[in-house]
């Protein structure tokens, strides 16, 4: 058999040596569309620390690792997909047939309509290219303005700090991080930010990017910023264009059940290209983060190998380190219609805690600098874990969250989850 991977990204790699272990003789092909060995986006901000190397950004160490385990690497962009003939067309020309195939294309930036978009100094940060032309113009002193103060941008913004550059960060948004955090946390992460010297423009759009030196940045509010180098991290998208008339079911990402198959037979998805079902909300979800994406490369890549795994839920797990500030964000942190929630804020401390409920279970959560309760709030959202009058009890005083978590959890035979949670934050 064959079995074909487009995407060449941690899920495409694990899926890889997954199918590997259990088919030694299979044929197996990822095809990547960078001239790059197999690398983790999540270590650019590292390289662009100078914390590794652009080699410790690699997947994998070793120049033969892939030669020795049969994996056959074609750099190429997948076109088109028939699912018919069971063919995948390349940029290259040549199409790869395939018995098995796995849609591991992630994410792509997206490119927001703003003029001057493609002026010399102006970079997307996705790549290992595009962190090679940002570390030559993100030199000390260079005035660097950044577009977006998402997740992602948030990481970027922390190595540009750490290059020493005076930065501007313009986020459309209310708040920093709004797909993540609430307007008081998200605040908050605001403030912190302008206390380490980042110049923070929130509610506000960039509208033009006029060439020159220093660039001159134009913003909704009429003020303009000189930089000598600005990031566009808008956000992103999934990279699954190439799947238009393919017959694959695609929703914001590619569909998929809980085996990570798509509707079209032996063809699955993993990632963050990939939708899969939530257990949290009940609904289908792009979960772009790490761990989920190599859950579901290994679900796939077994059932691609012919053996019987089942995915048992996506969540959104969220944990951002902004400029040494702690915040989290797990499963419905907005909260769902007709449920509670309660709130706990001590500005001066620098801490906050926004519990959900429905019933009482804990749905989601928000919180800053609560390090020493990370394990349990996640470990109460992702198991739905009744509370009974414990619900009760948080609502009153959330910060007996600990507590909760073990009386619970000892009550539903889940104790061993609780004392592992108990020791590593005693």
């Amino acid at each position: 058999m064959h079995h074909l991977i487009l995407g060449a990204g941690p899920a495409g790699v694990l899926a890889a040596e997954t199918i590997r272990k259990h088919k030694p003789q299979d044929a197996i092909t990822i095809v990547g569309d960078e001239r790059e060995a197999p690398y983790s986006r999540m270590a650019i901000p590292y390289l662009l620390m100078g914390n590794v190397a652009e080699s410790g950004t690699w997947l994998r160490k070793g120049q033969d690792h892939y030669q020795t385990l049969g994996i056959k690497l074609v750099q190429a962009r997948a076109k088109s997909v028939d699912t018919e003939q069971r063919t995948v067309a390349l940029d290259t020309g040549e199409p790869l047939g395939f018995d098995t195939l796995l849609i591991a294309t992630g994410s792509q930036p997206m490119r927001p309509p703003i003029q001057g978009l493609d002026l010399p100094g102006v970079h997307p940060c996705w790549t290992l290219e595009d962190a090679r032309k940002i570390m030559l113009l993100a030199v000390k002193g260079a005035r660097v303005l950044q577009m977006g103060a998402g997740f992602i941008g948030c990481i970027i913004m922390e190595s540009l700090v750490a290059r020493g550059v005076h930065l501007s960060v313009v986020e459309m948004g209310d708040r920093m991080v709004p797909r993540m955090m609430g307007p008081t946390a998200g605040g908050m992460i605001r403030d912190w930010c302008e206390k380490k010297g980042v110049e923070v423009f929130t509610g506000t759009r960039v509208e033009a990017i006029d060439a020159g030196t220093p660039l001159s940045v134009r913003l909704s509010t009429g003020k303009r910023v000189s930089a000598d180098l600005v990031i566009s991290a808008t956000g992103v998208k999934p990279a699954i264009g190439f799947l238009e008339n393919s017959g694959i079911t695609c929703l914001q990402g590619v569909l998929t059940d809980e085996y990570m198959q798509t509707n079209v037979a032996g063809v699955y998805a993993a990632g963050d290209c990939a939708e899969a079902f939530d257990k949290i909300s009940g609904k289908t979800i792009v979960s772009a983060i790490q761990p989920n994406a190599a859950e579901q490369a290994r679900v796939a890549a077994l059932n691609m190998a012919g053996q019987s795994a089942v995915l048992r839920g996506v969540t959104q797990i969220n944990v951002l380190d902004t400029l040494g500030l702690i915040s989290t964000s797990f499963g419905d942190w907005q909260g769902v219609p007709g449920g509670e929630h309660v709130e706990l804020t001590d500005r001066q401390a620098g801490r906050h805690l926004s519990l959900q409920f429905k019933d009482d279970v804990m749905v989601g959560c928000n919180s800053i600098g609560w390090t020493e309760h990370v394990g349990v709030l996640r470990g109460l959202v992702e198991g739905q874990v009744r509370l009974g009058a414990w619900k009760d009890a948080l609502v009153k005083d959330p910060t007996r969250l600990v507590e909760a978590y073990i009386a619970s959890a000892q009550a539903q035979n889940l104790w061993q989850g609780a004392a592992d949670a108990r020791r590593r934050f005693a």
